[in-house]
Order: C-alpha cells, then structure tokens, then sequence
C-alpha cells in the first residue's frame, strides 16, 4: 500500500452495520426474528436523496467494494477498478451503498452467526435463502437510509441477477438497472459445477454436517477444492494460457506427483487464500441461492412475463469470452426486456478474461460502463 492514497481512490472506509428488529418472512417460509447487514458507503447523498447507487455484490464478495480498510491495506476492495472519484461509478456524483448479502459471513446475518433461539451458531439450521431474499433485506436498508428510489442498482454475475429481481419485485423503487455478466438462470452445466463444489466441502472430514463450529476446525481441504474449482471457470482458456502458459516452477521436477506448473501453484494458492477469508457454510447456502435464480419459473417459464412489470431502463453487458454466464445469457434478457417495450441498452465487450472480465480494466467496458453512468448522473442533477 502506498504512503500516499490515489487520487481516484474512495480513500479510506470504514465498514458500518445495521440491525433490524422486525421478522424477515423467507420465501422458504422461515423467518428470520431479527437480522444485521453490514454495508460501506463511498460518496455524499445529496439533499433530495435522489443520487444513491445499489451495489450488489457475487457469489464470493462482500460490502467492501472500494477504498481501502487502513493505510497498511495491500488491496482495495472488490470493484475499486469501478467505483471511485472519476471512475464508472463515480463517487464525485453518487452516493454508494453494498450490503454483504443475508447468509454471508463478513458481518452480516448468516450460518456463523448465533441462533438467538439457541445461544450457538446457526450452522446448519439458517434457513434457506433465494435472491428475492436479498432483495427484500436490502429494500429495509434502503428505507433505514432515507433512500426510497436507487438512482440505479448495479452488479455483476451474481450481483446482476439481484439487480433484475430488484426491478421485478420494487419496479418504483429503482430508475436504472445495470446487469453486467449475468443470466437469467443457471445453466445445467453451471448447477454441475457448484454441486461439485459444494460436495468437496461436505466431504471433508472437519466438515462435521455443517456443525464445524463446535469443534474448533474449519474444512479448508473442501473449501480449498471449491475455490479452485470455481476460479477456472471464472477465467477463459486464453486468459489462463496468456498468464501461465505451460510454464514449469523453478526447479519443478518433471515427474511424480508433486506440483510442477505455475497454474497449479496459482490455484492452489487462490484455493488457500479462501478457505481463510470465507465460511464453508455460506459457500453451500450462495451457491444454492445462485442455483435457484429464476425468476421466469413463476411466470409459466416466461422471461418477458416475469418482466412485464419492470419499469427501469436497463444497461445491460457480456464478455464474448465468458463460457460461464456467455453473451447469449445476456441477450435472452435483453430480448425479454425489449418484448416489454423497455429502455434498454445493450453491449457485448470483446475480451479475453472470461467472466471475470466485469472486475477488470478493459478500456472499451470501462467506456461504456462510465457513458451510462455519466447519463444517471445527468439526470439526477436535473432533479
């Protein structure tokens, strides 16, 4: 970390927390008797509150999007490439909030924290969660904060399938929706994926059914496997082979079993990192959440149904490399959103980072990402 912040840094931040009293009624039909959010906010709210931004964040993130926690910090939050004094989401303009989503473990409500009902950590026992979920806590921030229409909610994969439940489920509450690297629903490949994922947690032997927490260990081996997993299929071939290529550790042998070439000290380096930073049971419950999405099923299978009562413009973004949530994924949405006459704009980003093109510098992306922006900005000094 430099001695001196950058000038298009959010600067340091602090994250905050917010509990709320009142039951949260589940989709699943639990409910939650009181629940924490923990959020960051980058920016000023202007006077008619008419300038907030919604940040929702993927599968693995949390709510510290931008800045950095101390001057000793070496990274800066997950979307600091976004988010910031002149950047796409330009905190000179707007004011930002991102939640840790229900079910995490980075401060909100979640399988670590303690069942008031009784005395231990949820473990197994927290309840079922969906996106709609999410959506709903993160409308009850909203109304904590004074904000009762989000100049736009914005995310990307997981992130951008909440900014389409939100203009499903709070069509007035929004004027912008922006779904970057998304899809409507999981593919079956996709489930297939996180199935493999979630049966490497639960086949550790610390996994202990969910209820690791009594016995002091954590399944780093699973979630190690997990983590490594998911990340190939967050970059592309090209992507993988332009950054490792088939190079040899130093002094890698050239045979046996031992680790030998460069991508498999990176991953399992990545694979180590997580099972430090994250809980192995929200990594079961958000990988399930993710399964889930679908907001057509309700609607007889039908996307243009489902949306039929948004009313937000929408900006919508692929990545031709992305085999994980591809361009066509995209498009299915976009078709839907034009069958409703909407607002919509629509770019595919040629790039070879993969699904995790939407955290990278890309130049044509951070252009069109910055245009759009700049047009919500334009129009909430109007208001």
């Amino acid at each position: 970390m430099p001695e001196v912040l950058p000038t298009d840094s959010v600067g340091l931040v602090s994250p905050q927390a917010m509990t709320f009293q009142q039951p949260l009624a589940l989709e699943s039909g639990a409910t939650l008797a009181g629940y924490t959010l923990a959020y960051e906010t980058y920016g000023e709210l202007n006077a008619e509150h008419s300038n907030a931004i919604l940040i929702c964040h993927a599968l693995s993130s949390n709510h510290h999007a931008a800045g950095f926690h101390s001057m000793e910090d070496r990274k800066p939050g997950w979307w600091d490439t976004c988010v910031g004094p002149g950047k796409p989401i330009d905190t000179n303009h707007f004011f930002v909030v991102c939640s840790n989503n229900l079910g995490g473990c980075h401060g909100s409500t979640g399988p670590a924290s303690v069942n008031p009902a009784t005395g231990k950590p949820y473990g197994r026992d927290f309840p079922d969660i969906v996106v709609k979920d999410w959506v709903h806590s993160q409308a009850q921030l909203a109304d904590a904060l004074g904000i009762e229409c989000w100049a736009a909610v914005v995310g990307g994969s997981l992130g951008g399938m909440q900014a389409l439940q939100w203009s499903i489920d709070y069509p007035q509450r929004l004027a912008h929706a922006v779904v970057i690297a998304a899809a409507p629903h999981l593919s079956t490949q996709n489930i297939a994926f996180n199935e493999v994922a979630r049966t490497a947690i639960k086949s550790d032997p610390d996994f202990h059914d969910g209820d690791y927490y009594q016995h002091n260990v954590i399944p780093e081996r699973g979630l190690r496997l997990a983590r490594m997993l998911g990340h190939i299929t967050y970059l592309s071939d090209d992507s993988m082979h332009a950054k490792f290529g088939r190079e040899l550790q130093a002094g890698s042998p050239t045979t046996g079993f031992d680790m030998e070439f460069q991508v498999e000290s990176y991953l399992r380096y990545q694979g180590s990192k997580f099972a430090g930073e994250f809980d192995a049971n929200t990594y079961l419950l958000m990988t399930k959440t993710l399964d889930h999405f679908d907001p057509a099923k309700e609607y007889g299978n039908d996307l243009t149904r489902a949306l039929k009562q948004a009313q937000t413009k929408f900006l919508v973004i692929s990545f031709t490399s992305d085999w994980r949530f591809s361009p066509a994924r995209s498009r299915e949405i976009v078709r839907a959103l034009l069958e409703n006459n909407l607002d919509v704009v629509y770019a595919g980003i040629e790039a070879d980072e993969g699904h995790d093109a939407f955290l990278m510098k890309i130049p044509q992306y951070l252009e069109v990402f910055s245009a759009y922006m700049q047009r919500i900005a334009a129009e909430t000094a109007a208001s």
